[in-house]
């Protein structure tokens, strides 16, 4: 995979629209103080690239976005704190049955 870091949900919409890299999948911080969150975020990539997958991550379980992922949207989840293993399975459960070639 190629990684795209942002700050927040604004700068991770704008790295969808602007298309460059191509991005098949995303990993949304549920709460980012100060910046929209995965959530909205989500809300507005699939608005505008609607095959988008993404998981959600949070530290806070008991959110209803990490209790049912897929009613906002989200192919999967991740619980933070996470190790490789655990970001190497959401990955394989989020990721596109065919991503085409890397872009």
């Amino acid at each position: 995979h190629r990684v795209v870091v942002v700050d927040d949900g604004t700068a991770a919409v704008a790295a969808v629209r602007a298309g460059a890299p191509s991005f098949d999948l995303g990993i949304f911080d549920l709460t980012v103080p100060g910046g929209i969150g995965g959530r909205e975020a989500l809300a507005e990539i699939q608005t505008v690239a609607p095959g988008f997958r993404a998981a959600v991550s949070s530290g806070y379980s008991n959110d209803p976005v990490m209790a049912d992922p897929a009613a906002y949207g989200f192919a999967g989840r991740i619980r933070k704190p996470f190790g490789l293993a655990e970001l190497t399975e959401v990955l394989a459960t989020i990721a596109p049955s065919d991503p085409g070639p890397l872009h």
